[in-house]
């Protein structure tokens, strides 16, 4: 094996995770391309070699009739897809620690952590997610047990469990890890406060972790993405003295913006006083709605005001993104084919390529 075959990995491609759309788009005639069926017509189309079939489909997408929304739409997808198949994905030379925040509810921060997440797994990259947040949705997306019996992160970061008694395989997905959330961590803000060094024991808890790896003759984990709850208490604090990037979800709505002032200046003290090597890397656009001017205005100006840091995939709204944590699944696993599923792809995809 090559140096640099053993320091890519690939997305599987669209035939695996679910084409089924794209190949209904090829299958769609158009009315330039039908004709009467004639016996001229039939001798030929035994004569037709594999290979002119093969040239033909290729461009198919190409005369595809886009006068309506959906043909447009499904056109899209399948050039966006085609562009993903076979992509190769850059190794980090060192374990990339993302810390996804946003002290403002619902703006899509667990389910970017977890569809992130399973796009570069499925790459195969080695993945671990770290679930802080007291809901323990991430850990429900995951389909990892999280009832008040189960051993969480609350161990880790008050009695000083090691993290690897705690992280659980995914199921669906393979070299997919997480360290669950339990009830318990509703009550760690309180029991951090009187703690030795509380704003570091993650940060340790994870560098004794990455030891504990390499002794077992484990491979070393690519990325790590740490869930936040929407606070800014000492859990996420935690989060971003453990970090070197943060992953900033912002939904396309004005209330979005006004709370990503505070959220900078929060950065920007802990970068003063507890974690010089902090950085906001990456911006992720959620709940997209190309239909509304005011989605379109917000997403204008962030782009304007982080040009380097904003993602150029935009997540949209979609029923498939939020119907799949109900099924304890990803929408990566959910349904493969949903628009959701593919722009999770390209923003993965682009994350890993920023290294």
């Amino acid at each position: 094996m090559s140096e640099r075959e053993s320091t890519v990995h690939r997305i599987p491609p669209f035939v695996q995770l679910g084409s089924a759309r794209a190949a209904d788009v090829r299958s769609v005639p158009t009315r330039d391309s039908v004709k009467k069926p004639n016996s001229v017509d039939n001798a030929s189309k035994e004569g037709v070699s594999r290979e002119t079939s093969a040239k033909k489909a290729s461009t198919v997408i190409d005369s595809i009739d886009e006068s309506s929304p959906i043909a447009r739409q499904l056109a899209s997808e399948t050039r966006r897809r085609e562009k993903l198949a076979g992509r190769v994905l850059p190794k980090p030379k060192a374990t990339r620690v993302f810390t996804v925040s946003n002290q403002k509810g619902g703006v899509g921060k667990t389910t970017t952590t977890v569809n992130i997440a399973a796009a570069l797994a499925s790459a195969g990259l080695n993945v671990l997610v770290i679930d802080i947040d007291p809901q323990g949705n991430a850990s429900t997306a995951l389909g990892i047990e999280h009832h008040a019996e189960v051993d969480s992160i609350y161990d880790v970061l008050i009695n000083d469990l090691p993290l690897a008694d705690v992280v659980a395989d995914c199921p669906d997905i393979d070299r997919l890890q997480c360290a669950p959330a339990t009830i318990h961590l509703a009550g760690a803000e309180i029991e951090l406060v009187s703690l030795v060094a509380r704003e570091q024991r993650l940060r340790r808890a994870i560098d004794v972790y990455a030891k504990h790896r390499e002794q077992q003759g484990l491979e070393r984990l690519d990325f790590i993405f740490i869930d936040c709850p929407p606070s800014l208490g000492l859990l996420t604090v935690n989060a971003f003295c453990a970090a070197q990037e943060v992953l900033i979800p912002i939904q396309c709505e004005y209330y979005a913006l006004e709370g990503l002032s505070q959220l900078l200046k929060n950065i920007e003290m802990i970068q003063k006083h507890l974690n010089g090597d902090l950085r906001v890397s990456t911006i992720l656009l959620t709940m997209y709605d190309g239909r509304t001017n005011l989605a379109a205005q917000v997403a204008a100006e962030v782009r304007e005001h982080f040009p380097q840091e904003v993602l150029s995939a935009v997540i949209p709204r979609s029923v498939r993104i939020s119907e799949a944590p109900s099924y304890q699944q990803t929408v990566l696993t959910y349904d493969p084919n949903s628009s959701g599923a593919l722009s999770y792809l390209e923003a993965a995809a682009e994350i890993a390529e920023r290294s």
